[in-house]
């Protein structure tokens, strides 16, 4: 008996002594100090914040901070100095990084339907309705301006029978020119177009309205592309041989997509801690109409390609010149 006693008390001495070793021992350093994920005012950063919020990547870094672009050439200036890791952008973009010999890669494609044609004129019901009528955008160069060419031509809405189109400097200035009623129809992204009809509501103009989104318009005109492929989260250069950390970021986004669908009150409430400009009323109702669905870019590498090559066709170099190679599309 005494044998067995002695035999229980060096057992629970060694489980004893093998848990103050336990906590004693620092814990496992973070493989980054800190990384930084980006994006723009559009639902596509919003699982981006969620992910900060969440600390959906305290496995891989000491900080994680979310930082806010305003427009494509602002990104392409962070990305070349290498101040972002990861970040929300348009699906031509790492395309044409890629083609000029870059190691980015697009990661996922999450946002599928984001722009919307408003107007306050009764009779524009449909694309089909702006033929020689008026219509303000934001977009110049960039990916929408593109799917709007796109879209027109194949309505054949080019010529005399093309929209006359007017470009205001950014969504605000839209927005003010909807507003005083300067300009009946736009084409906005939310979550601009949430915060328009909320500040027309507030003011009583005349009617302002949803009249199509651009992306039920693009089924309807091309029927063998139903989905459009808009924006999605690319790894810059100097993080794309971390495949490990990508594969991480992705499942994380995937995580955070699903999450604000379900939740969208609380991910408005996030979303506005971070960008306080915007009300919570406008984020929430665009994360309800917005399309937001990830998918891994080798899962949707079909759609990207049907749209790169459409651009090819018309604008070579919106997508640098070529399709992109294997593997680009990731994780």
């Amino acid at each position: 008996m005494w044998k067995a006693l002695k035999s229980s008390y060096r057992v629970a001495a060694g489980s004893l002594l093998a848990a103050v070793l336990c906590l004693a021992a620092p814990a496992q350093a973070a493989p980054y100090a800190k990384l930084v994920l980006a994006g723009p005012t559009a639902a596509v950063s919003f699982p981006l914040i969620h992910m900060v919020e969440s600390g959906a990547l305290a496995d891989w870094a000491d900080q994680v901070e979310f930082r806010h672009w305003k427009n494509p050439d602002q990104l392409r200036v962070l990305l070349a100095k290498e101040q972002v890791d990861f970040s929300a952008t348009p699906v031509n973009l790492p395309a044409i990084m890629a083609n000029r010999g870059l190691p980015v890669r697009l990661l996922n494609v999450s946002v599928w339907g984001l722009l919307w044609f408003i107007s306050s004129d009764p009779a524009i019901r449909s694309v089909a309705d702006l033929a020689g009528q008026p219509l303000l955008t934001t977009f110049q160069r960039d990916l929408p301006a593109l799917l709007l060419e796109r879209l027109l031509a194949a309505q054949g809405l080019t010529g005399d029978k093309a929209p006359v189109i007017r470009y205001a400097r950014d969504a605000q200035d839209a927005t003010a020119l909807m507003l005083t009623g300067e300009a009946p129809t736009v084409l906005l992204p939310e979550p601009s177009v949430s915060l328009l009809l909320a500040r027309n509501a507030q003011q009583g103009q005349p009617d302002i309205r949803r009249v199509q989104s651009l992306e039920d318009a693009w089924r309807q005109t091309f029927p063998r592309q139903p989905d459009l492929p808009q924006a999605g989260i690319m790894v810059n250069s100097h993080r794309a041989a971390d495949e490990a950390l990508s594969r991480a970021v992705a499942q994380a986004y995937a995580e955070a997509t699903v999450w604000c669908k379900a939740q969208p009150a609380l991910c408005a409430e996030e979303v506005h801690r971070h960008l306080n400009f915007l009300p919570l009323a406008a984020i929430e109702t665009s994360i309800r109409v917005t399309r937001l669905e990830s998918r891994d870019a080798s899962v949707a590498r079909p759609a990207l390609e049907a749209l790169y090559q459409l651009i090819l066709d018309h604008n070579p170099e919106a997508v640098g010149g070529k399709l992109p190679d294997a593997g680009f599309y990731g994780p």
